[in-house]
């Protein structure tokens, strides 16, 4: 459920699961409140991984590098 939800393509089927890679997501910062994948997961399976850490503003930052024209 949470792959076509994705507004960054940040998450993929994996050799056994899905992924997300963080050079991609933004949490959905700049597009919604939460992390859409978070709130559709019927299994709340999705873990913050401590490798990937990132501050609003780094994640506002990806967001208008990834978006920008």
């Amino acid at each position: 459920m949470c792959d076509p939800e994705c507004p960054n393509e940040a998450i993929t089927f994996g050799a056994e699961i899905y992924e997300i890679d963080p050079d991609l997501c933004t949490e959905c910062v700049g597009f919604y409140e939460k992390p859409t994948c978070i709130e559709v997961c019927p299994i709340n399976c999705i873990i913050v991984d401590p490798n990937h850490i990132e501050s609003e503003e780094q994640l506002l930052d990806k967001f208008a590098e990834m978006h920008s024209t």
